[in-house]
């Protein structure tokens, strides 16, 4: 129960990951609430319906909150909002257009959140943040592991990723004086019911030999909101089979 009493705010909380991560902070005590633009299927857990790319629903999602729990111990950024051409190839045409709008929705929206959690938490000197980044924010795509499938990487989705991981230590740089903490969980591949190809191969690459799950996640994301990670800040934890290291 290292999380007991805690409210943590979950954004994209009904996705794959979301759902895990809300089922294991509630498993460690917390009361974890969803913030989605989506209904989950089951209201297993408080909901606010948010958009994480309007900074004025950025403002009522945390004032929401608040009013309806009290203190907002901490929030995960895990929302992953994201263009209809997501997945178009770096060479098209239409690509910076595409590019533009997916670092306003994705890491833009990141920034706006932290921003106002942290005018938020000032007055408590307290709070802590874990921004979800990705394996592919620390290295460069293996392409090799996509052939034979039409998977395609996003080159917008790194330069994201790795975009957050670097803002998330300038702001522990600056917020650790007001007893905020920001950290970040660099997942690797999630099973997701992918091409059968893709997934030898990465499982072929990676040195566990299976890609993760979102179990697999969310006790990382636990941890680093807790009292035992109190003394952890600025920190990109890997939670990537061994993916990293090679």
């Amino acid at each position: 129960m290292i999380l007991k009493d805690k409210i943590i705010i979950v954004t994209g909380g009904s996705g794959l990951l979301g759902r895990s991560i809300l089922k294991d902070l509630a498993s460690k005590g917390a009361t974890p609430v969803n913030v989605d633009i989506l209904q989950p299927d089951k209201a297993d857990y408080p909901f606010v319906y948010g958009d994480t790319t309007d900074a004025n629903s950025i403002a009522t999602i945390i004032q929401t909150v608040h009013s309806s729990f009290g203190q907002i111990h901490g929030i995960v950024n895990n929302a992953y909002p994201r263009t209809s051409d997501w997945g178009i190839a770096f060479e098209n045409d239409n690509t910076l257009t595409s590019w533009r709008k997916n670092i306003d929705l994705q890491l833009n929206s990141y920034a706006a959140v932290c921003q106002e959690y942290i005018k938020y938490c000032k007055s408590y000197k307290s709070g802590s943040i874990v921004n979800m980044a990705s394996i592919y924010g620390v290295v460069g795509n293996d392409f090799s592991i996509y052939k034979g499938t039409d998977i395609q990487p996003v080159a917008a989705y790194s330069a994201i990723k790795g975009g957050l991981i670097n803002f998330s230590r300038y702001l522990a740089s600056l917020y650790g004086q007001d007893g905020i903490r920001v950290n970040v969980v660099s997942p690797g591949g999630i099973f997701d019911h992918q091409n059968p190809i893709f997934v030898e191969h990465y499982e072929n690459k990676v040195p566990l030999k299976r890609m993760g799950t979102p179990e697999d996640i969310a006790p990382a994301v636990s941890f680093l909101l807790s009292d035992e990670a109190r003394y952890i800040t600025g920190h990109n934890l890997m939670v990537d089979g061994g993916w990293t290291a090679i």
